[in-house]
């Protein structure tokens, strides 16, 4: 578990699978992930496998969930996601904020955080955030803790900005 000043990101259990699908079956919070279309329940069990998947490589990678500390509310999840970009493996600097807990901060501070955290801890040369054209909450977050916007590019379902920042 790592800890930030107002959050706690805790490795996905089994028992948060209502949570995630929660998420993935909010049509408002998926307008810019994947194919913006709302996912099952089984579908949702299997993105927690996925996220299961990547932790077990390597404990840092995964999305984990996030646990405002003041309430114990699980808000959304952010982690270091492997990811491949022209064939190259990269890491990105992932976040999602559920709708009522937006526009306050969390997704600043968790991304501050794994940057930080990548930074002391990894051997990354750069890291990346995928954001769809339009996602202007996420993009103005990617900015905000240094990156840039690299180019555009079309990926399995649709086109994605790819925002990098290199770490020296």
């Amino acid at each position: 578990m790592w800890i930030t000043e107002r959050l706690e990101l805790k490795s996905y259990k089994e028992c948060d699978v209502d949570f995630l699908h929660s998420m993935l079956s909010d049509p408002e919070m998926m307008t810019y992930i994947g194919n913006g279309k709302t996912k099952t329940e089984t579908e949702a069990r299997e993105f927690l496998n996925w996220i299961h998947t990547h932790e077990e490589s390597d404990p840092d990678l995964g999305l984990k969930v996030l646990v405002e500390q003041k309430s114990g509310e699980r808000i959304g999840h952010a982690g270091l996601v492997p990811q491949q970009v022209d064939g190259k493996k990269e890491v990105e600097i992932g976040y999602w904020i559920t709708n009522e807990f937006q526009g306050r901060g969390y997704a600043k501070e968790a991304a501050d955080f794994l940057l930080s955290y990548g930074r002391k801890h990894r051997k990354e040369e750069r890291y990346i955030s995928l954001i769809q054209p339009g996602n202007t909450a996420s993009a103005h977050i990617a900015r905000s803790i240094g990156m840039h916007k690299s180019k555009r590019m079309l990926m399995k379902e649709g086109d994605v900005d790819v925002y990098m920042i290199t770490i020296k």
